[in-house]
């Protein structure tokens, strides 16, 4: 027998726990940094929507300005996340969020900046964000081995949705006593504040040769996003990452309409909002926490579905606490992601790794853009209720489509056997257990 298959103290073949992850220096530096960027950047958007209302009295312009911490990023994902990967990570990340924090600290400290100056800061560093979260991802890996991975991303998700809510209540703090351009300032205090802290990782070199000049990095991107999408194991993965949650934001962006459809005032909104995020911490938690890896990766289908489903139910238009019951319900079934974290981490070059992960957090940030614009369109055919229906229904038929790449019954060009890279087993722990791997070690 073969020292990996009989050692249970390697650290990829048992199952971690959420303690074992903080227990990581480095990945406690990273946490932190998350920390103050997800603050910086909550204050920033709120914060440029509020001035550019305050300066134009467009409910349009603040929406557009709203959006422009988001859309942006959908060119750098497609044009220079290479850099990711052909830069020391330490450094594209602590560049990408001081540039970050430019538009923040600018604006809070010109009064009066013309809306259309501040859209294009916003814009501009927006369209950065892609790279150095990328370097982060990828560096994610290098940082924490086997299932302390996958907990390491449940440890950042939660801190996503959490840090959100945290965010909008100190924004509204600030906004009661002080100017909204005092909470731009706070955003670009924030995000040089993430860059400061992630200074203390310690450097690693860049995972592949190549120029940085403007045209490589765009032609590398390219090419690299082409040969990602062309493995059918890696499209699958990234699909099944983006397609059930873009359908439940876009059911989710209805729900101020669908309370004024029953009757209620828009202010009951808010618990319907918040019964989302707050499954979605529990989801990732519970099935974190307490499932073994290859466990969470059976779960992967089920759950899936579990973030669509609920939405048929609108279509009998239930009542607010039956409504936050389903929107729980498929903010739990989120914790599917959980599931598929470590075969996409495995199916992934080693030299296009940080390319990869920026490639799908654009995707999915594209993904949970649009979803809420066509299921708007779709409203004003089927009403609230029914849109939000045919949202869950046309997110379940896509997740009946993906069964296979849920299931790891997807092999990748290379592979051998039915089930892929992993010589027929489709669960990380199997892998960990055949592939033993060191800290820093790719897959």
């Amino acid at each position: 027998m073969s020292t990996a298959t009989s050692t249970p103290a390697s650290p990829a073949a048992r199952p971690a726990t959420y303690r074992s992850v903080f227990a990581v220096g480095e990945f406690r530096l990273l946490f932190g940094g998350n920390l103050m960027y997800v603050l910086g950047f909550t204050f920033e958007i709120l914060g440029l929507s509020v001035l550019v209302y305050a300066q134009t009295r467009s409910a349009f312009l603040a929406s557009f300005a709203y959006s422009m911490g988001f859309a942006p990023q959908v060119l750098g994902g497609a044009f220079l996340t290479a850099l990711a990967d052909r830069l020391a990570p330490r450094t594209v990340i602590t560049a990408g969020l001081l540039l970050r924090a430019v538009p923040g600290l600018l604006i809070g400290a010109v009064p009066g900046m013309p809306v259309a100056v501040m859209l294009v800061l916003v814009a501009a560093a927006a369209s950065i964000a892609p790279v150095f979260t990328a370097a982060i991802s990828g560096l994610l890996a290098d940082v924490l081995d086997g299932d302390q991975y996958v907990l390491g991303r449940s440890a950042l998700g939660l801190l996503s949705s959490s840090g959100q809510i945290l965010g909008l209540g100190v924004a509204g703090a600030i906004l009661a006593v002080l100017p909204a351009r005092w909470l731009l300032l706070a955003a670009g205090a924030a995000l040089v504040l993430s860059a400061l802290i992630r200074r203390g990782i310690r450097p690693r070199p860049a995972r592949t040769a190549g120029p940085v000049s403007v045209s490589s990095t765009v032609r590398a991107t390219m090419a690299g996003n082409r040969q990602l999408l062309s493995d059918r194991r890696i499209r699958g993965l990234m699909l099944a990452l983006w397609l059930p949650l873009a359908f439940g934001s876009g059911a989710e962006s209805l729900v101020v309409p669908y309370v004024r459809l029953l009757g209620e005032p828009a202010s009951a909104a808010g618990p319907l909002l918040a019964a989302g995020p707050a499954g979605m911490m529990a989801g990732q938690w519970v099935i974190g926490r307490f499932f073994r890896p290859a466990v969470r990766e059976r779960l992967a289908f089920p759950l899936a579905l579990l973030t669509c489903l609920p939405w048929l139910l609108f279509l009998a238009r239930p009542p607010l606490a039956l409504a936050a019951a389903a929107m729980f319900a498929g903010g739990f079934g989120t914790a599917y992601i959980l599931g598929i974290q470590q075969p996409f981490l495995h199916s992934v070059p080693s030299g296009l790794r940080g390319q990869a992960f920026g490639l799908n957090s654009t995707g999915a940030m594209t993904g949970q853009g649009m979803g809420p614009w066509l299921m708007g369109a779709l409203a004003a055919v089927l009403g609230p209720a029914g849109a939000m229906a045919a949202s869950g229904g046309a997110g379940i038929a896509c997740t009946l489509a993906l069964f296979r790449s849920l299931t790891g019954r997807v092999a990748g060009p290379g592979d051998q056997g039915p089930y892929g890279r992993a010589a027929g087993m489709s669960n990380s722990l199997l892998l960990a257990r055949r592939v033993p791997r060191g800290r820093g070690a790719r897959p």
